[in-house]
């Protein structure tokens, strides 16, 4: 953990272009469970403002499960995945006719898009994610982010939007996400005398120790589900500052580099374009074992997968799937799109180039992974 100062602070809020506001279900909810009108112009006048200030702007909402329930009369959420389904396509209309007012009388329409897992898995389907966010900019239009709860049965049940909030800012290519909450930072520890960390360099396991305390009335995630987000955007190279949704002109304050919640460091390299997608987004068909001469060619000397250097080819995936690279003894070593199908790659392991295309029956084959599209990572941890 570090102590920069308030102008390194300032620094970083201050030079942010594309922010990422990641706002929980408690702080769009009153004390009685219900979604608070009030808290959501507040907030929403302050993201419109922020936009025609010449932020690019993104919202990930919670809320649709909540506000169904409200509207519903259900006092305790459902623990039937069909109940909670319907609620979420209940609140969803609810929740985004609310933002399409607030915006509108900024002058600005709401754009809803209601994700899965799976459209961040494919990469023709993330880049046309992109495509659309930067239109809907063009149109003058925000985007509003949430889950597609009514059918994402895992979403529900194991998900959270902060894990959505931090792929979205990977897609947006955000330099600052922004986690709004009911909690005012990452507290140093449990007690009465608890203290907001100002400051976290780096979401070591210490830190993800202090991760404390339960989620709010309606939410899914907490601190931990907090904390591997904030990871994963920090490790790709953004800033993550998470704070208390509930005070009076947040984002405004945070963007003036005020020194409100938790700032999260970014990593020291920044990470862009496709292999941001592979690290967190696109999802391994295989796994590619290697010999101890390869894990050197690829974590030192930044060089591509050669047949020569795999033992083992594993799991059905076909030629531009996504394959994890291991290591002799199974550590993650690299993430790659292979050029080969499983049953070539399993033809041609341990072979020299130029034997490769006699197996294979082509020319230009020779490398299995090459180094353009591949992410190398160091101890499990992106390098």
């Amino acid at each position: 953990m570090a102590t920069p100062t308030q102008s390194v602070r300032s620094e970083i809020t201050t030079s942010a272009n594309r922010l990422v506001v990641k706002i929980g279900t408690g702080v769009l909810s009153d004390e009685r469970g219900q979604l608070d009108t009030a808290r959501i112009e507040h907030l929403a006048g302050q993201i419109c403002d922020l936009r025609a200030e010449g932020y690019g702007m993104a919202v990930v909402t919670s809320g649709a499960i909540g506000a169904g329930l409200a509207a519903l009369g259900i006092e305790r959420r459902p623990k039937a995945t069909a109940k909670l389904q319907a609620a979420a396509a209940i609140g969803q209309s609810e929740l985004m006719a609310m933002y399409d007012r607030c915006f509108q009388a900024k002058g600005f329409h709401s754009a809803q898009m209601l994700l899965t897992r799976q459209d961040f898995e494919d990469f023709r389907r993330y880049l046309n994610m992109r495509r659309t966010v930067a239109a809907l900019h063009k149109f003058n239009a925000i985007p509003v982010i949430n889950e597609n709860d009514t059918v994402s049965v895992d979403e529900i049940t194991f998900g959270d939007n902060d894990t959505l909030s931090a792929l979205v800012a990977s897609l947006f290519e955000a330099d600052l996400l922004i986690l709004l909450s009911t909690v005012d930072g990452l507290y140093d520890s449990d007690g009465p005398t608890r203290r907001v960390i100002e400051v976290v360099d780096r979401v070591t396991t210490d830190v993800e120790a202090l991760a404390f305390g339960a989620t709010s009335r309606g939410g899914v995630g907490g601190m931990e589900s907090k904390l591997r987000a904030v990871k994963t955007v920090t490790e790709f190279g953004e800033t993550v500052i998470m704070a208390n949704g509930k005070q009076d002109n947040v984002l405004r304050r945070i963007v003036n580099g005020e020194n409100l919640g938790t700032l999260f460091l970014p990593a020291a390299r920044r990470v862009a374009g496709r292999k941001r997608w592979l690290m967190f987004g696109g999802k391994t068909k295989g796994k590619l074992w290697i010999d101890d001469g390869a894990v050197e060619a690829i974590s030192k000397r930044g060089k591509s997968l050669l047949p020569s250097g795999v033992t083992k080819a594993e799991g059905a995936f076909a030629s531009g799937d996504v394959v994890a690279i291991m290591s002799p003894t199974g550590e993650l070593v690299a993430k790659g799109v292979t050029g080969f199908g499983h049953e070539e790659a399993a033809k041609i392991c341990g072979l020299q180039s130029k034997q490769v295309a006699v197996v294979v029956g082509r020319k230009n084959c020779d490398e299995i992974v090459h180094r353009d599209n591949m992410v190398v990572f160091h101890k499990g941890q992106p390098a």
